[in-house]
């Protein structure tokens, strides 16, 4: 059997834990800063971890990142 190929998106975008979360950046920081809270800019700072639901979507898109 041929091996699975990575999506090339997903391998730039997340990285995995230890435990087999999934880390991602902070959405919603790209444009509009001005409108945003002080209270949402300060706690969207780094990375965060996938929703359960979410997880399972990428863990299908990077098959050997575990």
């Amino acid at each position: 059997m041929p091996k699975m190929k990575t999506k090339s998106g997903a391998k730039k975008r997340f990285k995995m834990t230890a435990t087999g979360r999934v880390k991602s950046a902070q959405a919603g920081k790209r444009h509009g800063m001005i409108k945003r809270t002080n209270k949402f800019i300060r706690n969207a700072r780094g990375t965060t971890t996938l929703s359960k639901q979410d997880e399972n979507i990428v863990k299908k898109y990077m098959p050997y990142a575990r």
